[in-house]
C-alpha cells in the first residue's frame, strides 16, 4: 500500500517538483543573481541626499492608480542602489497572478526598470520567483504549488515507510552503492538520496505548503476576481508615519515597509531586532493609521506565542537565507535532489510495470 502511493504521489508530482527544485535552487541566490545581471541598471550615483519615501509612494500610485498595495522591498539598502518596490495588482483574472516590479533611482526618481513579474521583462530573476510560487498560472498554478508540496510532504512520508529498514544503514554508510546495470544504480540512488534528503524535503515542502496555504482558501479566490479599485492615497506623509514608527521601535533594523494604497490598510514595518538569530524572519512591526497617523500596533517578537515565533522561521528555512554562501551552496544542492528523486522514481516504476506486462 504504501509503495503504490508513494509511486502514485511521485509520478503525478515529479515533473512540477523538478521544475520547483530547479527554480528553488536558483532563488536561493536570487539577490546576488539580479544585482549582477543588472549590476549597471541598479548601482546609482548618490547625491547629497534621497527623495523623501512620500515623494517615491505618490509617484508610483500616480504610475499605478490600482493597486491593492505597495512594499518596499529593500529599506535597508546600501548607499548608492536602488530602491526596489513589489506592486501588488488585481486585474479581477483567476489566470494572472498580479505582482508588479518598479525599481526607482531614490536620488532622481528616476524609473530603472517596471513591469510585471509574469513578463521576463523587467526582471529574470523576479520571472523565476513568480514561476516558484504559480508556475506562471495565476491562482490555479499557487493552488497546485500547494498540492504539489503536500504531495511531496507524503511522498517523503511514505518513502520513509518502505526503506525504514535502510534508514540508520544509509547513514552510516552501510549500504553499498551497486552498479549492477541501471535498474541496480537508480535503486541505489534513489534509496540513498532519499534517505539523506528526507529531513531537508519535509522541511522545504512543509514550509512551503504552508506559506502558500492561503491559495485554498474561497476568500482570496472572491477577493481576487474582483478588479482593485482606484488608489485611496494616504493622508499623512511616508516618511512621517516612518519616523513615528522609528519612535516606537527605535532598535528595529527596518526588513519591509508596506505602503497603503486602499481603504482599511495600514502603512507598516517590519523587521529584526539586534542579536535576533537570523533564523527567525522579521516578527517585530509597528502599523500606523495613514489617514490619523495614530499608531494601531506594536508588535515585538519577544512576545510572539511560540506557534507565531516558529512561523518566522518559515521563509528562512524555505529559501536558505538564515546562513552565508555554504548554507545557500548546500541549499542548492539539495533543492535539486527532489528532482531527481523523481526521474529515478520514474525509472523504477516504468521498470517494474514492464515486468508485468
Amino acid at each position: 500500500m504504501a509503495f503504490k502511493l508513494h509511486s502514485k504521489l511521485g509520478l503525478i508530482s515529479g515533473t512540477f517538483l523538478l521544475l520547483l527544485g530547479l527554480s528553488g535552487s536558483a532563488l536561493v541566490f536570487m539577490k546576488e543573481i539580479d544585482a549582477q545581471l543588472n549590476e549597471s541598471l541598479l548601482q546609482v550615483e548618490p547625491t547629497a541626499a534621497a527623495l523623501p519615501l512620500d515623494e517615491h509612494y505618490r509617484h508610483i500610485s500616480s504610475r499605478h492608480p490600482n493597486l491593492a498595495g505597495i512594499a518596499w522591498m529593500n529599506p535597508d539598502a546600501p548607499k548608492g542602489q536602488a530602491y526596489e518596490f513589489r506592486l501588488y495588482q488585481n486585474d479581477g483574472k483567476i489566470s494572472t497572478y498580479d505582482l508588479g516590479l518598479i525599481s526607482i533611482n531614490p536620488y532622481t526618481g528616476a524609473i530603472l526598470r517596471e513591469g510585471r513579474l509574469r513578463d521576463l521583462n523587467p526582471s529574470l530573476m523576479h520571472w523565476i520567483l513568480q514561476f516558484h510560487w504559480s508556475f506562471q498560472l495565476g491562482l490555479p498554478g499557487l493552488l497546485l504549488a500547494s498540492i504539489f508540496g503536500l504531495t511531496m510532504l507524503l511522498s517523503t512520508i511514505t518513502g520513509l515507510i518502505i526503506y525504514r529498514k535502510f534508514v540508520w544503514r544509509v547513514l552510516l554508510f552501510r549500504v553499498p552503492f551497486k552498479w549492477n546495470n541501471r535498474r541496480s544504480a537508480a535503486s541505489s540512488l534513489h534509496r540513498i538520496i532519499g534517505v539523506w534528503s528526507m529531513v531537508f524535503n519535509v522541511i522545504i515542502f512543509f514550509t512551503g505548503f504552508w506559506m502558500n496555504m492561503f491559495s485554498m482558501d474561497p476568500g482570496y479566490w472572491k477577493r481576487q476576481m474582483a478588479v482593485a479599485p482606484a488608489n485611496t492615497l494616504a493622508v499623512q506623509s511616508m516618511d512621517s508615519m516612518m519616523a513615528e514608527a522609528r519612535k516606537q521601535l527605535p532598535e528595529i533594523l527596518i526588513r519591509n515597509v508596506y505602503l497603503p494604497t486602499q481603504p482599511g490598510k495600514v502603512f507598516r514595518i517590519s523587521g529584526m531586532l539586534p542579536g535576533q538569530p537570523a533564523l527567525f524572519h522579521n516578527g517585530n512591526s509597528v502599523s500606523i493609521d495613514p489617514q490619523s497617523g495614530k499608531v494601531n500596533h506594536v508588535q515585538r517578537f519577544s512576545e510572539l506565542c511560540f506557534w507565531a515565533q516558529l512561523e518566522t522561521t518559515f521563509l528562512p528555512l524555505h529559501a536558505g537565507s538564515f546562513g552565508g554562501t555554504a548554507v545557500k551552496i548546500l541549499y542548492v544542492l539539495l533543492g535539486l535532489l527532489p528532482g531527481l528523486l523523481s526521474v529515478t522514481g520514474a525509472m523504477l516504476y516504468l521498470r517494474r510495470q514492464r515486468k508485468r506486462l
